[in-house]
């Protein structure tokens, strides 16, 4: 599959990024059509432990319970879409469990669809069991054979029903690891922009391929393994082992990694745990599943509002499958996910969506690091930067870490953004550690090669050099 470098936006300006609109719409499944003009509900959830240990009991967990509580409750609630992610367990990886699962789901989705009439789809999201000391590409890993694992469960994915295929990839993860431990953000351009953009293009030609030949809709990935373990180890205003400052630069420092996939051929929609999404959209114009103020089941960070400004799929996260008082978790969660995608939708029936995009964004545009930087007009910034050095992964991913520090710091001395003396401290060294770096491809690797060297894992030939 031929690879595309994005070496311009896809937008005029930043006032045309919003929720519900993309400039390359995409259609799949039974009647679903992303940022098409409607933002639609995406569920997420995972099943009780120990239903893996039993192959029917596995399926009806999954088909039987979670997908037809969740239908059951978006035709009860009059929702018109809804579409549903499945974030495969690891047992998942062998073809008695997933494919009762992936094909049941598929049925139940067009049963639903033709005797109610929602728009629905499934999205598969297989994981990435691949370890770094084991090896990454095919041949290496002589103990457990995860990188062929890896391919097969896309086949089996893409075989028997999936819709729309996403993937969280692991590539990078030992230096971004190393990153967020030791506080260096070189270790993470290093790892998660350049190598894990290396990796990432390698497997996503093979997927998109898959895909094709399946007529299944290859939608993205992301940097969970990354970026968000950056985020959330920086945690809120409690917590101070990781300055928000720097985790802020990795999440732009991912976004040009999370664009790999689309320019090997996907076409979105993205992860929703994919927090570089609004800088991913404004670069390439494709849809971007986000998540925030409706995945508290999951996690909390510090811009649930915000995140909402620019989506076309909106997503609860992962929820387990258990009963609440209102129902069943999946048939809950979903219940806040659709009056929140109802309220967007009618804001755009309305015309008056920008009013609600801007009234999200400016809740939390100041309320940390993170969310100021992927407020949309900095994340349009960002997007710019990452374009104007579009062909080179080393030189762009190094550009989006630079002007995400550069708007962090602007924010701050204008007053806008506030920041501890820490989180400043932390900043300015993140900016002088970038600039000393070397200006071309080449030098940076031999750099990068040597001083990484010792990081457990670390194996440059992972990814093939």
């Amino acid at each position: 599959m031929a690879v595309t470098r994005y070496t311009k936006v896809a937008y005029k300006d930043a006032d045309e990024l919003i929720f519900g609109r993309a400039q390359h719409p995409v259609s799949y499944g039974f009647g679903i059509k992303v940022g098409a003009g409607r933002v639609i509900p995406e569920l997420n959830y995972a099943p009780r432990p120990g239903t893996e240990r039993d192959v029917e009991k596995f399926r009806r967990e999954y088909v039987d319970y979670i997908c037809k509580d969740a239908l059951d409750r978006a035709i009860t609630a009059g929702m018109p879409d809804l579409q549903m992610e499945t974030e495969w367990v690891s047992q998942m990886n062998q073809k008695k469990l997933a494919v009762p699962v992936v094909s049941g789901q598929a049925e139940i989705c067009e049963k639903y669809h033709e005797e109610y009439g929602i728009n629905t789809a499934m999205r598969q999201t297989i994981p990435d069991q691949r370890e770094a000391d084991h090896g990454l590409r095919p041949g290496m890993d002589k103990k457990f054979s995860y990188p062929e694992k890896l391919i097969e469960c896309a086949e089996m994915a893409c075989e028997n029903g999936a819709h729309v295929f996403s993937v969280e990839s692991m590539g990078g993860k030992e230096l971004a690891d190393n990153a967020v431990t030791q506080g260096d953000i070189v270790s993470f351009l290093f790892g998660v922009g350049y190598l894990g953009s290396i990796d990432m293009t390698y497997i996503w030609q093979q997927f998109v391929d898959i895909c094709k030949k399946n007529k299944v809709t290859p939608g993205g990935d992301t940097n969970c393994s990354g970026a968000n373990t950056s985020m959330f180890m920086a945690g809120g205003f409690l917590d101070n082992d990781v300055q928000r400052t720097f985790s802020a630069i990795t999440r732009a420092i991912a976004s040009a990694r999370t664009l790999c996939a689309w320019e090997c051929g996907a076409t979105g929609p993205d992860k929703d745990c994919g927090y570089e999404g609004p800088i991913c959209k404004a670069v390439a114009g494709k849809p971007t599943a986000q998540e925030g103020k409706n995945c508290q089941c999951a996690h909390c960070d510090l811009q649930g509002n915000l995140m909402a400004s620019t989506c076309d799929l909106w997503s609860n996260e992962s929820v387990e499958y258990h009963p609440e008082f209102g129902g069943s978790s999946v048939a809950c969660w979903l219940g806040s996910l659709g009056y929140e995608v109802a309220l967007m939708n009618t804001s755009i029936q309305l015309g008056q969506d920008k009013t609600l995009r801007d009234l999200y964004m400016y809740t939390d545009r100041t309320r940390g690091p993170e969310g100021y930087i992927l407020a949309y007009d900095h994340a349009f910034m960002i997007g710019k930067a990452i374009a104007e050095h579009g062909n080179d992964l080393y030189l762009r991913s190094k550009a989006a870490g630079e002007t995400a520090a550069k708007i962090i710091l602007d924010g701050y001395n204008s007053k806008e953004l506030p920041l501890t003396k820490k989180q400043l401290e932390v900043l300015q060294e993140c900016q002088k550690q970038m600039a000393a770096l070397p200006d071309n491809e080449a030098k940076f690797v031999e750099y990068c090669t040597k001083l990484y060297k010792d990081v457990p894992a670390f194996n440059i030939k992972n990814y093939g050099l």
